[in-house]
């Protein structure tokens, strides 16, 4: 069976900048997460796997199939969901417009389903998005992207903003979804939310995988810590 996202030696550049620098990596199935500084190519690694920027050399294939350079729905179209690092909603449009917006016709992902998942939000289906709290919009945003029907979820940053308790409903969340056959590429700052999700850690230093680490060790090896990561081991 094909690896749900396989990537080989791909590069990306902003002009003559170099921002991603030969990386490659496999997620058979499950999670696979990336960790790093700010700065680090992480976002740009993100948007070229959704098209959104384009590749400059190197192969990236879901499900054996290869995706790179595609135009971003027509990667979404393949089965990627996508929740971007600060949620990019519509201010004017309400919760249960985004969705209606996003779905995909016969999915097994529809909008009653993502309330079933985040009853908040059906509660809330009528109000805009620029009014929601910050946990709420983070849930729109994973909704948004189930309803696409997904077999891999990638999500950036879905830490960011939030606080513990919200924190903790994203995290089990994502351990529910994996459990429902969904795979996740997680790319966090968050040691917590990272460790909680994922058993190995793959760190990122100025657009490259230097080095895979377990979870359990990272947790306790605080010079580790700092050296490579320099971001939060708490919660939150």
């Amino acid at each position: 069976m094909d690896d749900i996202l396989s990537l080989k030696d791909v590069h990306v550049h902003y002009g003559s900048s170099h921002i991603v620098q030969g990386i490659s990596l496999d997620l058979e199935r499950g999670i696979l997460a990336i960790v790093g500084r700010n700065g680090m190519g992480k976002t740009t690694l993100v948007k070229s796997i959704m098209g959104i920027v384009p590749v400059t050399s190197g192969i990236i294939r879901l499900l054996g199939r290869r995706i790179e350079n595609k135009k971003p729905y027509e990667v979404a179209q393949c089965g990627v969901g996508y929740v971007p690092q600060g949620r990019e909603l519509f201010r004017s449009l309400s919760v249960d417009e985004h969705l209606r917006l996003a779905r995909r016709e016969g999915a097994e992902w529809n909008s009653r389903r993502v309330y079933d998942l985040f009853p908040n939000l059906y509660k809330l289906r009528n109000q805009r998005a620029v009014l929601l709290s910050g946990g709420q919009q983070q849930m729109l945003a994973i909704g948004r992207a189930l309803v696409t029907n997904p077999s891999l979820l990638v999500m950036d940053e879905p830490s960011e903003g939030l606080d513990p308790i919200v924190l903790e409903t994203v995290i089990r969340t994502c351990k529910d979804l994996i459990k429902g056959g969904i795979s996740l590429l997680l790319i966090e700052q968050n040691l917590h939310a990272a460790t909680s999700l994922a058993g190995e850690l793959h760190v990122m230093v100025s657009g490259t995988i230097v080095q895979k680490i377990e979870s359990e060790r990272i947790m306790h090896d605080k010079k580790t810590q700092d050296q490579l990561l320099g971001v939060s081991v708490e919660a939150g």
